[in-house]
């Protein structure tokens, strides 16, 4: 167990929370095969209402008006998330994004608002909600329908692609275009990378997020052999980074090529994804425990547990949690094997949950650690060339 205690005395303070992630509904209208809430390790959604109640939304407001006030935070992000949280419903979405804008607003805080939805039940009556509620809106989509139905499926095994398509069109195409945060597309590597790129750039996201599939040494992600050195997610991403990076007009932010352009110039990550920045993010679960990422239930159950309550405990409580510690405390909290790369401060270890094994916790290289270094490599190639060709001209 992480010496909090000891690091305090040491001289180390926590990150204050910044983005707030509220579980407003517990279940799915889809049941997607890789799916890490439902189908991996941690199977605590079992026990979790439905839906969060008005009480705790109330609450869970409150404490982050009160987490922005201790620490005079300017601003704060909140995402409302499942599950599939539009099942919640536009009543409940609108209660409790007033209780969030309320709170904030008796501190001084400005509260940026997003939704993470599946797509499935984006029609006009929830974009002209968000329109009102200033709810940016973000959608999944795993590329052309032969891509995206593969896996993101209804439970009788009938595609999606068909119903979030139609939904995209009235996000991506017209008056709501404005409220548009992304796409998340999480990675097959039978799928074609560039046709899949492709695919998500015909809806005109702001940003691309290419998701590696959760897994860990434990449990290994798709096609990513632990003992092997191939490298397969890199070769699948550096195609669309070559075709990204080369293209005369800028199509898209893709975040994790631009997170390790960051890191490569020097300039701290913005995403747990990579880098050593400290994660200042909580999750709120429907009955109102406060835990750590919900990308670490792919790891065992019980993950993201800390055993507190917003009816109990404030997120400052929170932070002297070791387990949160231990995603602030960056080179701290990694591995020799990690600490020893000429890439860390780029690579920061990967993404926390993809470290995990069974007999070494979280103190494991990420389980795509040859992938990381391929990809990072590569970047860093292509730009130390433009660099040099750029120095060269003058």
């Amino acid at each position: 167990m992480l010496d909090v205690d000891g690091l305090l005395a040491s001289g180390w303070r926590p990150s204050a929370f910044q983005q707030f992630i509220l579980k407003i509904h517990s279940r799915c209208d889809l049941a997607c095969t890789y799916c890490y809430m439902y189908e991996m390790a941690d199977q605590s959604w079992k026990a979790q209402p439905r839906r969060m109640s008005e009480a705790i939304a109330d609450r869970a407001a409150l404490r982050i008006a009160e987490h922005a006030l201790d620490h005079d935070l300017a601003e704060v992000e909140v995402i409302l998330h499942g599950g599939e949280p539009l099942l919640a419903g536009p009543e409940f979405i609108s209660h409790a994004v007033h209780a969030i804008r309320a709170a904030a607003a008796d501190v001084g805080t400005r509260v940026h608002l997003a939704v993470q939805t599946n797509g499935v039940r984006l029609d006009e009556a929830f974009l002209r909600l968000f329109d009102t509620l200033e709810v940016r809106v973000g959608v999944s989509l795993d590329g052309d329908e032969e891509a995206h139905d593969r896996h993101r499926r209804f439970a009788g095994g009938r595609g999606s692609h068909t119903a979030v398509s139609r939904s995209l069109r009235g996000l991506a195409f017209g008056r709501f275009h404005h409220l548009f945060s992304g796409l998340l597309c999480t990675i097959d590597v039978r799928n074609d990378p560039v046709a899949t790129y492709e695919a998500l750039l015909a809806f005109d996201p702001p940003a691309v997020d290419f998701l590696l599939p959760h897994g860990n040494w434990s449990a290994p992600p798709p096609f990513r052999d632990p003992e092997s050195d191939a490298t397969p997610y890199a070769d699948w991403l550096i195609p669309i980074f070559d075709r990204w990076y080369g293209s005369p007009a800028e199509e898209t932010e893709i975040r994790l090529f631009t997170e390790i352009m960051r890191l490569l110039t020097g300039r701290p990550s913005r995403t747990e994804t990579v880098g050593l920045s400290p994660v200042r993010m909580a999750v709120v679960e429907t009955d109102g425990s406060i835990e750590q990422s919900d990308i670490l239930k792919s790891s065992y159950h019980g993950a993201t547990a800390t055993r507190m309550h917003v009816l109990r405990n404030s997120f400052d409580e929170v932070l002297a949690h070791p387990a949160i510690a231990a995603r602030q405390i960056g080179e701290l909290a990694l591995a020799r094997t990690c600490l020893e790369c000429d890439l860390v401060r780029v690579c920061g270890g990967g993404l926390y949950a993809h470290r995990y094994n069974t007999g070494t916790g979280f103190l494991a290289p990420s389980v795509y650690c040859p992938d990381l270094y391929r990809l990072i490599t590569h970047i860093h190639a292509t730009l130390a060339r433009d660099v040099a060709l750029l120095k060269g001209s003058r």
